[in-house]
């Protein structure tokens, strides 16, 4: 029941994230607060086409000797580090009802967006974005026929600030051999709203969003991307399919061209939001690959960048956050606003 006067943009309120339970605090008056912490440098360095030190160009050498191929679109390989091992033996670990541990297995990969190392999501031509897309498909399929695998996540962190370890266009893509908690999360929300309502959860949220209109950023036939209504980083979006759809693979070529567009019209807002390359981690959520149906399941990525004020002013995750709940103070309107404006 939509209660008269309650002003969101104005009223101290909590909002509910239906994909994972959690209620974010948003605070709308503390957006004006002064400042005196940490600022992030405002401009990075203008980057080389080629790098010769750069361990992710075309034909360079990576850590232990590999070199990589001159390649001329994308390039994925197993991540020399990585964090996952497929022949990791099973086995477990139980020293009473609390402390346990369990073995797991899977796969690292790295994938390249570009031979070019000075270029970007925003930047790619939308035929190089397309490439990407593509990738991430055919690997999401690869990935997933094994059947020791049971979801493959796909993500990038753009950005020292955001923990890249090198500025070259890249992603990544882990396949578990368990669901990771998050995604599991997502996968019972979604399953409870099909059940209890007969209809899925986000195409129900996306009619609700095209109708009141205030957080919307961009969009075509095929995709929109949308400042959520329970946001919990300051310039937070969620990019969805309007049909729907479970993975990337399930995409047909029209619907990767679209996304391809989509994920351009966003990136490039967010690098014209405050006249700096925009840090962010980004990731899908796709129906998971074990043996079990998810026709509740909508595909969908999120994007969560840090930064809050300007190109210098940053949100923390610390204190009330750490040890209560997410808190925001921004709202999703004005970022949405802000973000079309741009």
């Amino acid at each position: 029941m939509l209660e008269p006067g309650f002003d969101l943009a104005q009223r101290v309120h909590r909002r509910r994230n239906p994909l994972n339970g959690e209620w974010v605090l948003v605070s709308p008056h503390r957006n004006q607060r002064p400042w005196q912490g940490q600022v992030e440098a405002s401009a990075a360095p203008a980057l080389p086409s080629y790098d010769p030190d750069c361990y992710l160009c075309p034909g360079n050498t990576r850590a232990g000797g590999v070199r990589n191929p001159h390649y001329a679109d994308t390039f994925v390989f197993d991540n020399d580090f990585a964090a996952l091992r497929l022949q990791t033996p099973p086995g477990e670990y139980l020293q009473g009802p609390l402390l346990q541990a369990r073995s797991e297995s899977g796969v690292c990969r790295v994938l390249c967006f570009s031979p070019r190392h000075d270029l970007s999501l925003a930047q790619l031509p939308l035929a190089q974005l397309r490439a990407v897309i593509d990738t991430w498909a055919q690997q999401s399929d690869e990935l997933g026929a094994n059947p020791a695998i049971g979801a493959v996540q796909i993500f990038e962190n753009r950005g020292a600030v955001m923990g890249a370890s090198n500025p070259h266009p890249h992603g990544q893509i882990w396949a578990n051999s368990t669901v990771p908690p998050l995604l599991a999360v997502e996968v019972a929300t979604q399953r409870e709203f099909l059940a209890e309502h007969g209809a899925c959860l986000l195409c129900t949220y996306l009619a609700d969003e095209e109708r009141i209109g205030t957080r919307l950023v961009c969009g075509n036939e095929e995709f929109v991307a949308l400042v959520p209504f329970w946001a919990t980083w300051p310039f937070e979006t969620l990019v969805l399919p309007r049909r729907h759809l479970g993975s990337i693979s399930a995409l047909n070529s029209g619907g990767r061209d679209a996304l391809g567009a989509v994920l351009q019209a966003l990136t490039s807002r967010y690098d014209r939001l405050f006249g700096v390359p925009f840090p962010y981690t980004m990731g899908w959520h796709q129906e998971p690959t074990d043996a079990l149906m998810h026709e509740s399941f909508h595909l969908h990525a999120h994007f969560y960048p840090p930064l809050l004020r300007s190109a210098t002013v940053k949100k923390f995750m610390v204190g009330y956050e750490m040890l209560a709940g997410p808190q925001r103070d921004i709202t999703p309107e004005t970022a949405a606003e802000q973000l079309r404006r741009s």
